[in-house]
């Protein structure tokens, strides 16, 4: 006697629920990450400028943490309620700025006295937001799809049919991966599924409207303009030869000049009693660990100013292989140890750095790596 259970719900039907990464996953990470920045620099800003006002009367004070908890509350109710893709912006919005308010008052968090200025609680951030950041590489960074992560996409962005803001761009994209499944897949559910949805698509055709780039995709069409009409190879070998000489410069000078602080008596006295009253240095290591600062930041001025002499030299790739590697030491490691003893004074110059990093990573895609991808559209085209 044959067993009428359909094969799909036999014994043999292995059900997947693997992870797979949403399709906008990294533009709602940067949103976090951006936020996130803005928050916590804005907040610190605010403060000062303020004189830490107080919420609250008598032995009430409304801390910023509780807005902070609360606005990651309104983030992750959210996503949970509705299924559009502009909730998720606004989800990952409001996630980056919760979080920066609640992550800035660390310092009450890991002292008995509740020490807001505690000096640990400036790198305890800074090495959060580096994991954050480490984070949206590894999500950005492209993998080979399943058929099933394929699918899983497509439908997210059906989502645009579906509020009738399908352009004729997303049209032709929707089309392409559809017809990659068909082509590809060895499921023929999978294919069956691709069909349907094609004809469904074929029959939105006449609601076409036109494409509404988001912010942030205003924010990228601007700036590929900007780049490709300003950013020349010459101009940006310029910008980059500057920067690095002028982060080399400032690396150099600052901290010559705090070592020969630490070898003049009457400055190391007046030195040591600052960090004293501060509570930078409690103990004798201390002091150990502020030397290290000095050196390695006076390491990695040396570093960018041989980056900038091989740029000099017209040794290019050697130049920018060198540039990145101290730019990725500094923010992720250097910076660590400055943010301890300069605290929040120190943001403008790591905002300085990362860009500069960014731009070394732009001049190398630009112009110094291989792109057969461009000649195999131009072959296309001819």
């Amino acid at each position: 006697m044959t067993d009428p259970t359909p094969p799909i719900f036999g014994k043999n039907f292995l059900k997947d629920r693997s992870a797979v990464q949403r399709r906008h996953a990294p533009t709602y990470l940067l949103i976090m990450l951006l936020s996130f920045a803005f928050s916590v620099t804005a907040t610190r800003i605010f403060l000062n400028l303020t004189r830490f006002p107080q919420l609250g009367s008598g032995q009430l004070h409304i801390a910023h943490v509780l807005w902070g908890g609360l606005i990651l509350f309104v983030a992750s109710v959210i996503p949970l309620i509705l299924v559009n893709q502009w909730a998720l912006q606004i989800s990952s919005l409001l996630a980056g700025i919760g979080v920066g308010l609640f992550i800035d008052e660390v310092g009450k968090f890991i002292t008995r006295t509740n020490d807001y200025f505690f000096p640990s609680a400036a790198p305890i951030i800074y090495a959060f937001f580096l994991l954050t950041v480490l984070i949206f590489v590894q999500v950005k960074h492209q993998r080979k799809q399943s058929p099933r992560a394929k699918m899983y996409a497509i439908l997210e962005d059906f989502a645009e049919v579906l509020d009738r803001d399908l352009s004729q761009f997303e049209y032709i994209r929707l089309n392409a991966q559809l017809n990659d499944i068909i082509d590809n897949s060895d499921e023929d559910q999978l294919v069956t599924l691709a069909h349907s949805l094609q004809d469904y698509l074929e029959k939105q055709k006449s609601r076409v409207v036109p494409h509404d780039p988001i912010l942030l995709e205003k924010i990228q069409l601007t700036w590929d303009r900007f780049e490709s009409r300003w950013l020349t190879r010459n101009k940006m070998r310029a910008i980059l030869v500057v920067g690095l000489f002028l982060w080399a410069g400032w690396a150099l000078s600052s901290q010559t000049v705090m070592y020969l602080a630490t070898h003049n008596t009457q400055q190391l006295t007046a030195l040591i009693q600052q960090f004293t009253t501060n509570r930078l240095i409690r103990n004798s290591s201390g002091m150990n660990w502020f030397e290290a600062q000095i050196l390695l930041e006076g390491s990695m001025g040396i570093i960018a100013l041989i980056s900038v002499l091989f740029f000099l030299f017209k040794q290019e790739k050697i130049a920018v292989w060198i540039g990145i590697l101290d730019l990725i030491a500094t923010l992720v490691a250097v910076n660590l140890i400055t943010f301890y003893f300069d605290q929040f004074s120190t943001i403008a110059f790591a905002i300085f750095e990362f860009v500069l990093l960014v731009l070394l990573l732009l001049y190398r895609r630009r112009f110094l790596s291989p792109q057969p991808v461009k000649h195999h559209q131009n072959r296309k085209r001819d």
